[in-house]
């Protein structure tokens, strides 16, 4: 930094305007919108300013004077350039997941399928009949087109859609047990990420919990003995994200709808990512575990909706986006008599779904009905085949070496993800780069830095990128974001 007074630095910064006026950087505002190039220009300024009164050395572009005036500071195009696009940018943005999750929460769940995506399309491009009856020209409902399609995937009579899982509850338990008591087991008050729990739905719907039995132990005589004329209804909880083993025992289903209709009271069930059809690789996982020690931690079978209907549920809800493999959207299934109730109450508006919410589901739910589920992305990667997913991590690792990347092939567990069968941890295979552990977290923040982000986790020691959940295409930019994470 020269010796001139900070002041006389500060003078010589030049006004907005005058920078708009350079050519280099008046010819940003073809290409950038001129709101954010001002911006960035005024953000430049502010950090040049910061570095002066530091005592630091200010990087611009020093221009030459055309007179006898005193020199001006030039601010540097190209970081304005940067500052302006960063502005521009959205912070949502498309990322590669590579964590072997394949139903990760934070990175948006279920990817959708390509019927979907077609359909959302056609109809988010123009307008759509969503409320408008095309035989009749009169106003019609958003959730009558889907109803065909529920009943025959479901079995249930009637149906209700609303944007998530948690809104379903809410109407449930608002619509049919406000200010009446509903019996749940203690080892059922699950909390699901984000600090979401059911006991603070159910305070919020207006209903009264009672809770029975022990944190692992509860048997039908403890709902029996806490049914008073104030009770509503039994309410059983999936426990989609933990598992209890040991000396545990709850009351099947059968045998609880059963005691809930002989005292008069419903028998709801929250099912949470509950499936629509049964899943041939869980099957398979409950019924031979991999060692004669690993009985007590094999997953168990996931209940379909179908099967809970068919066990005397008179209401279960159950999430789009988890392993249904669909949108974000809730969906009630029962009875016509409740389900035309909850229809009737205020909250549904502002629980209710938007056309994009119900294209997709429309088109995931008609892939289910054809038999094609292998077209529905959840449901493809969870049953891929090790052979397949050893194949994918080879010509991932083939790549990283012609990158002059270091990396090993590991066999790995993964997850479902979603709160969904958390003891079904299925081997797949992982590239992982050569890395010492102080590296780990650097390499890792520096891909997710990438564009487009790759999302990898460590475990092990190592920093792991499961193939499970990236796709042929993706390949090639996984590798790339490696290579600069590392080599570069």
């Amino acid at each position: 930094m020269s010796d001139k007074p900070v002041a006389s630095k500060l003078r010589q910064l030049p006004k907005v305007d005058a920078v708009l006026a350079d050519p280099a950087v008046s010819a940003l505002v073809s290409t950038l919108p001129r709101w954010a190039v001002v911006a960035a220009i005024r953000e430049e300024l502010s950090s040049v300013r910061t570095q002066l009164r530091a005592g630091q050395p200010a990087e611009t572009e020093a221009k030459q004077p055309e007179s006898k005036q005193p020199a001006k500071l030039g601010l540097s195009s190209v970081a304005i350039a940067e500052r302006a696009r960063a502005l521009c940018a959205s912070p949502l943005q498309p990322v590669i997941n590579a964590t072997g999750v394949v139903l990760h929460t934070n990175l948006g769940r279920a990817p959708l399928g390509e019927r979907a995506l077609r359909r959302i399309e056609e109809l988010a491009s123009g307008y759509c009949n969503l409320e408008y009856q095309l035989e009749t020209g009169s106003r019609g409902s958003r959730q009558k087109p889907l109803s065909a399609l529920l009943h025959r995937l479901t079995g249930a009579q009637a149906h209700l859609i609303v944007n998530n899982n948690a809104a379903a509850v809410l109407l449930m338990l608002s619509g049919l047990c406000a200010g009446r008591e509903v019996i749940v087991s203690r080892g059922e008050l699950v909390e699901i990420g984000g600090s979401f729990r059911v006991p603070d739905v159910m305070r919020a719907s207006g209903a009264v919990l009672r809770e029975v039995g022990t944190t692992n132990r509860t048997h039908l005589r403890d709902y029996q003995a806490a049914v008073t004329e104030q009770t509503a209804a039994f309410l059983k909880v999936h426990r989609s994200n933990f598992a209890q083993l040991g000396f545990v025992a709850e009351v099947a289903l059968p045998e609880l709808c059963q005691s809930a209709h002989e005292r008069g009271l419903l028998c709801l069930y929250d099912l949470g990512s509950g499936a629509l059809q049964p899943l041939p690789v869980i099957e398979r996982a409950c019924a031979t575990p991999e060692r004669e020690d690993d009985e007590a931690m094999k997953p168990q079978p996931e209940p379909t909706v179908a099967q809970v209907i068919a066990q005397g549920c008179d209401l279960v809800t159950l999430s789009g986006d988890k392993l249904l493999g669909g949108p974000q959207a809730g969906i009630l299934c029962g009875s016509v008599e409740l389900i035309a109730k909850l229809a009737k109450q205020p909250l549904l508006r502002a629980l209710r779904p938007d056309k994009l919410q119900l294209a997709a589901l429309e088109a995931t739910l008609e892939l289910y009905r054809d038999g094609r589920y292998d077209e529905i992305p959840t449901w493809r990667m969870l049953h891929q085949s090790e052979e397949t997913l050893r194949s994918r991590a080879e010509q991932l690792l083939l790549r990283l070496v012609a990158h002059h990347v270091p990396a090993e092939l590991l066999r790995v567990r993964s997850a479902v993800g979603g709160g969904a069968q958390p003891l079904y941890q299925p081997w797949s295979y992982a590239v992982s780069p050569v890395l010492p552990s102080s590296e780990l977290l650097t390499v890792q923040a520096a891909l997710r830095r990438h564009s487009p982000p790759v999302i990898a986790r460590i475990a092990h020691g190592r920093l792991l990128c499961d193939v499970r959940t990236v796709t042929d295409a993706q390949l090639e930019a996984v590798a790339q974001a490696l290579f600069v994470a590392i080599v570069r």
